[in-house]
């Protein structure tokens, strides 16, 4: 009489389907695929104005100042389409504020937005360049999509950032980025 055991039974078909589920489970949690599905629109307003001084009855009152523009640069699609523009702004109160405006990415596990001292190359060119130079982490990303504001440190010099990228810390690659100038 031939006996034959169900696959099930046999110890090392049980330790395939563990290593298996282990395997699809680290994945699942390390590369995040859900999150290219997922738009979260993120809609702040500029940073608040500094109050004017109480002026005399007989003046018009003054609109509140306009945060100035320290440096621009248009978003450019690296290893994800990316498209917005990027300001660094000094509001009323003296604050540096990195603005991305009109911002259209996508989402991703782990991405910062980063001030660098790297060039921005067009293309897919995004993988490992930003992260061998001087960096400032600004934030992780709110959104993948608006207008949002991410406050810089008090005291931060601007001198040798030149660009801004939207970092993806996990996988070391730039989601996109933008050339600044002023």
């Amino acid at each position: 009489m031939n006996r034959t055991r169900p696959v099930l039974r046999r110890p090392w078909v049980v330790g395939v389907l563990v290593a298996g589920l282990v395997a699809v489970t680290a994945g699942l949690y390390w590369f995040q695929p859900w999150q290219l599905l997922v738009d979260e629109t993120v809609q702040e307003a500029l940073p608040p104005q500094a109050p004017e001084p109480t002026q005399a009855p007989k003046q018009a009152p003054k609109p509140p100042p306009e945060p100035a523009d320290l440096a621009t640069g248009t978003l450019i699609s690296h290893e994800h389409r990316t498209a917005g523009t990027v300001r660094i702004i000094r509001a009323a109160d003296g604050s540096l504020v990195l603005r991305l405006e009109n911002l259209q990415t996508s989402s991703g596990p782990d991405v910062h937005v980063w001030l660098t001292d790297a060039p921005v190359k067009p293309g897919k060119d995004g993988w490992g360049l930003f992260d061998d130079g001087k960096y400032l982490d600004a934030g992780k990303l709110k959104g993948n999509k608006g207008n949002q504001n991410y406050p810089l440190p008090p005291g931060t010099d601007l001198t040798g950032y030149t660009s801004v990228s939207l970092w993806c810390d996990r996988f070391d690659v730039s989601f996109g980025a933008a050339q600044l100038s002023t």
